[in-house]
């Protein structure tokens, strides 16, 4: 009974720590399940199971072949060409929403909506729309798209996993398109026809334009009598002022970007300062630095700039700017913050960030060459000239590869696991992909997630909590009929997928299913796929899928702008799921 209490009070401060982002999600399930095995609720063998679940290995895989696509720029150019022509608001949904839903059947969807959301921008800018009227519903058509297919999202092949632990057969490639196709197509005619009204048509701060730039930048030019050329900024004293924040150095028309602490002076260099320009002016009093403008009338003409979403699994977190090596880490200068559609007007360094958050940064020539970061999400334009002929041609061989083991698995030839080890091996030796690729492209934050949790599902089972909370569900809902239960099952599991991530939630109500079926007598798979669906159909806040983040900042949204129109989408996908499942495996 101490085991039961002690449970139920750790995995109520685990969700409660999750939904106020006490701190990073797999950091918070990892330290839970050290408690559980520290205290023997789950032996070490038990906490470590996660790491060897079919599905979750599936899904590191699955990364390595979609980040092999993604790449190629195929996707990018495809959503180009749905965007050309399209004349007026459903117009755009229209031609937009359905091809997204299909390919996010297929492809993380998260790629999908990093790689619309800047052309969505840019089409609504050059027609004077409010790109609030669509990013919304675009985040939500890849999730509807998810749940077609086993690959749609990882959510599927977790619940997949644990079926086939549990001694069932598991599900087939397209056993969830029988609910997962009519809450898509249902979702899409709400999306089209209604999300207009609902949506806010609100102004977004183009945080990149010329002008707006220039408000918050200025330049300071370093003559022959500034004491510390050739020597290093940080001998300068550049590194630590007040309320401002060195981010380039223009030297022979050439951005330094950027700047570092053993970066040398030379006389001529032009420093470009980011923060509260108001007190640049008292940089005139150093000997040697005679301000410029302040209006950075060099800026941005002459770097590159990169605006990215500060994701839920960032290292960058509840953390200062100027404490998290960001410069050397990511090759990068943030020069400005944007929360919730404004510009945080602090010095850069001291901003401490959150989920959501909008960084623009003046990036150097090796960002592009660093490894791909969880810390972010870049929504700015893919650059054309850097995808090549022959990375399109491997896209399209990749995903021909993909086509034929996806068959293979359909026929019952292969299973989901060895189709796609021999997929990302086929990738290796073509050398479509290369060893530094895969290690970058493989989402280690999430399987770290996947993985703990499973551990600490099985704490539920050991502690009778799992018991408890499956007899609560029959004795209150049991009593109205199947349907009910299945309502029942539903919203609990979307509690939880509003809560944490999704793949988490799945895999902590499965142990509560199972005890629903025993009890029932009752088949699990039902169940289960209700579970995939509901876990994946976080439509009621920002937080709760990785998709709905990107486009909260980049959409200028408020929390309630979910909820708006997120509630009668969670309603209808659930009526249609219960009832589908209800008369498909009943």
């Amino acid at each position: 009974m101490i085991e039961f209490y002690f449970v139920v009070i750790a995995m109520s401060l685990m969700l409660m720590s999750l939904l106020f982002e006490i701190e990073r999600p797999e950091v918070i399930l990892a330290s839970t399940l050290m408690v559980f095995v520290l205290t023997g609720i789950i032996t070490p063998a038990e906490a470590i199971s996660g790491f060897s679940n079919e599905g979750m290995l599936t899904i590191g895989l699955l990364f390595i072949v979609a980040g092999t696509i993604q790449k190629s720029g195929i996707v990018d150019r495809a959503l180009q060409r749905l965007l050309k022509g399209a004349t007026s608001n459903h117009h755009i949904m229209a031609r937009l929403l359905p091809p997204i839903s299909l390919l996010s059947g297929f492809v993380n969807n998260t790629p999908i909506v990093i790689a619309a959301t800047p052309m969505v921008k840019k089409w609504c800018e050059d027609k004077g729309i409010s790109p609030s009227k669509f990013l919304i519903p675009l985040s939500y058509a890849t999730i509807l798209g998810g749940t077609i297919t086993l690959i749609g999202t990882s959510t599927n092949l977790v619940v997949h996993g644990l079926l086939i632990e549990n001694g069932h057969k598991g599900l087939s490639f397209f056993q969830l398109s029988a609910v997962g196709i009519p809450i898509t197509l249902i979702g899409l005619g709400y999306l089209i026809f209604c999300s207009s009204a609902l949506l806010p048509d609100r102004k977004v701060n183009v945080i990149t334009e010329s002008e707006a730039l220039r408000e918050f930048t200025g330049e300071v030019l370093v003559t022959r009598d500034f004491p510390y050329l050739n020597q290093t900024v940080k001998n300068a004293k550049l590194r630590s002022l007040k309320g401002l924040y060195l981010v380039s150095i223009l030297r022979d028309n050439t951005a330094i970007a950027p700047v570092s602490s053993t970066t040398l002076l030379h006389e001529g260099d032009l420093l470009l300062f980011t923060g509260d320009i108001s007190t640049i002016t008292e940089l005139q009093r150093v000997k040697g630095l005679e301000l410029q403008s302040s209006s950075g009338s060099h800026f941005p003409e002459d770097h590159r700039l990169i605006e990215a979403v500060v994701t839920h699994h960032s290292s960058l977190l509840f953390k200062k700017i100027k404490d998290t090596d960001f410069r050397s880490q990511h090759q990068a200068a943030v020069i400005a913050v944007h929360r919730q559609n404004h510009r945080l007007k602090a010095k850069i360094g001291d901003i401490i960030l959150k989920p959501g958050d909008i960084l623009l940064m003046i990036v150097g020539d090796e960002f592009s060459k660093k490894k791909r970061s969880a810390d972010f999400y870049s929504i700015t334009l893919l650059d054309e000239k850097l995808v090549t002929p022959k990375q399109i041609k491997k896209g399209w061989l990749a995903i021909g590869l993909l086509a034929v083991m996806i068959g293979l698995v359909t026929s019952g030839i292969l299973s989901m696991l060895t189709a796609m080890a021999i997929t990302t091996l086929l990738l290796f030796l073509f050398k479509f992909v290369s060893p530094g690729e895969i290690q970058n492209q493989i989402q280690w934050h999430v399987l770290l997630m996947i993985a703990c949790s499973f551990g600490i599902g099985l704490a539920l089972t050991n502690s009778g909590v799992a018991t408890s909370i499956a007899h609560f569900l029959m004795n209150l809902a049991s009593p109205y009929g199947l349907i009910a239960v299945l309502l029942s099952v539903y919203l609990l599991t979307n509690i939880f997928t509003e809560m944490m991530t999704n793949s988490a939630a799945a895999v902590l109500m499965f142990p509560i299913v199972v005890e629903v079926g025993k009890t029932m007598q009752i088949d699990l798979l039902p169940l289960a796929i209700i579970v995939a669906i509901s876990a994946s159909s976080s439509f009621m806040t920002p937080i709760g899928y990785q998709t709905n983040l990107i486009v909260y900042g980049a959409g200028g949204y408020r929390f309630k702008d979910f909820i708006k129109i997120g509630a009668p989408l969670t309603v209808i996908v659930m009526i249609v799921t219960v009832i589908t499942v209800r008369f498909m495996w009943f």
